[in-house]
């Protein structure tokens, strides 16, 4: 006999972890259970383990509205967070609902019976079912056990070792050795400053520039608050003083791109002196935010090049060789170690197959409602963050918003909530506007977003802080089903 919840959550990481507290929060007396597919939680945290992994955001964007980060470092490494999330989840004994080694693969929509089937798959190979009356997707949005890693002509010559950042190998001894950075991204920005620290030396190789902005490690106004104020007027200060800072960037990377991308170089000149050819090498040929931004604390990059200890080139690559990468244009760059940071899969609701009474559901064909659930599917959310802000900032209203619906439809008597589309056509759009490869490559295997709200995404903090806390539940939302014994009085 199946076990069932009245919510269950499908991954721990951030965004489960979070969601989880809200709903004991806001939701108490619901029962909720977190199925994991991996031996801990931390999701992303856990997952990369590759040298000087870190936040990509500030911590007070990025860690959860209800509970203060309070370490001096803003920008954190991959440790502290995970170690943040495992803390919040002993605290609020969350831990205690959490499923490791369990596999989503499947979940099936009854409305006779508003529930939702779920299949999972054990680490040993069996498989669990669970049943539950809203299922509430925090898996992320890429495969975990596959990354981007394109084919290179001559790899398997290779002399020396090739890593993929998402699968780390822990053995991987680089002190003293040339090493290559495929990659522009987040990824390699953070790898090249680390592993210069004990390689003879690391070159970035890149095919095209990206925008990468120097910030310090420290928030120093947000140490001065907590300093001074309690921890949490501290923090929630912070946090909107950073959220503001970004919504007020992000405006003008839109209004101004010209400006804002001839400033964000002029900073890059800054640090590398006037020798340095930025143009080739940190001038991309996209506008801000087409692309997200890469942030690198303390201008830890710029320095590892100013030092000799890292170099960037720009070219494509031709071909592997014996000693390193033969590029187009004739040069050769020897290598001991080749980094291939490549990129991501998407990978939406963790490749997990759905139906609806029978018929499976092909989600590429809905409509994304307020960024968290799919239009004509019933009792199902998901968490799908920010691109031009912190992931958690959504991650946060989404599950508000979810024990706002839930406890609606308590009050109601009624167990089903679907996003409609109604009777006025709505002119379908790409999921994200957004140029980063990992998007484009899945564009396919996503859902789109409609031409007007509610199916449009704000990728604005401020707007959807008005939709999901205090606008309507009822906007574009069909609360249907009555329990039986609801109906009987009727």
């Amino acid at each position: 006999m199946s076990e069932h919840v009245d919510v269950m959550i499908v991954g721990a990481g951030l965004s489960g972890i979070g969601a989880a507290w809200h709903l004991q929060d806001r939701c108490p007396g619901r029962s909720y259970m977190i199925l994991e597919a991996r031996a801990a939680m931390g999701g992303t945290w856990d997952l990369f383990r590759y040298p000087g992994i870190r936040s990509d955001s500030d911590m007070h964007t990025l860690g959860y509205s209800f509970r203060p980060w309070t370490a001096a470092k803003s920008i954190a490494d991959g440790p502290s967070i995970r170690a943040y999330i495992e803390d919040t989840a002993r605290d609020g004994g969350i831990d205690r609902h959490i499923r490791f080694q369990h596999k989503v693969t499947r979940a099936s929509w009854s409305t006779a019976d508003a529930r939702w089937t779920v299949e999972a798959r054990r680490a040993d190979g069996t498989s669990a079912t669970f049943t539950c009356n809203w299922l509430h997707m925090c898996s992320g949005y890429y495969d975990y056990d596959r990354g981007h890693a394109p084919a290179f002509e001559g790899q398997e010559s290779f002399a020396g070792r090739i890593a993929h950042p998402q699968f780390w190998p822990q053995d991987l001894d680089y002190a003293g050795k040339k090493v290559i950075v495929i990659g522009s991204g987040a990824t390699a920005v953070t790898l090249v400053p680390s592993m210069a620290r004990q390689a003879a030396h690391v070159t970035m190789l890149q095919r095209s520039p990206t925008y990468v902005v120097s910030r310090p490690a420290e928030d120093g106004l947000a140490n001065w608050l907590r300093r001074h104020l309690p921890s949490k007027a501290a923090y929630g200060l912070t946090r909107w003083k950073n959220v503001l800072m970004g919504m007020f960037f992000y405006r003008m990377t839109r209004t101004r791109p010209e400006q804002t991308k001839e400033r964000l170089i002029g900073m890059v000149r800054e640090k590398l002196g006037p020798d340095y050819d930025v143009a080739t090498h940190f001038t991309p040929r996209y506008n801000p935010w087409d692309q997200r931004l890469c942030l690198v604390p303390d201008s830890d990059l710029f320095d590892a090049i100013s030092v000799g200890d890292a170099s960037v080139e720009t070219g494509t690559i031709d071909r592997f060789t014996p000693g390193g990468i033969m590029l187009s244009d004739g040069r050769e760059i020897a290598a001991d170690i080749i980094v291939t940071a490549t990129g991501l899969e998407v990978a939406l609701m963790g490749g997990t197959q759905f139906e609806r009474d029978g018929v499976p559901i092909d989600l590429t064909q809905s409509l994304q409602y307020k960024g968290m659930m799919f239009s004509d599917v019933p009792n199902i959310s998901f968490v799908f963050g920010y691109t031009n802000a912190s992931w958690t900032l959504k991650a946060d209203l989404v599950a508000m918003y979810l024990c706002r619906l839930l406890n609606t439809m308590k009050k109601r008597g009624l167990r089903q909530a679907t996003p409609r589309i109604g009777a006025d056509p709505i002119a379908p759009e790409p999921f994200v506007d957004f140029t980063s490869g990992y998007i484009q490559r899945a564009l396919d295997r996503l859902p789109r977003q409609g031409d007007r709200k509610p199916w449009r995404l704000n990728q604005n903090y401020a707007l959807d802080v008005l939709a999901l806390r205090f606008g309507s539940v009822d906007d574009s939302m069909e609360f249907s089903n009555p329990a039986p014994s609801a109906r009987r009085a009727a």
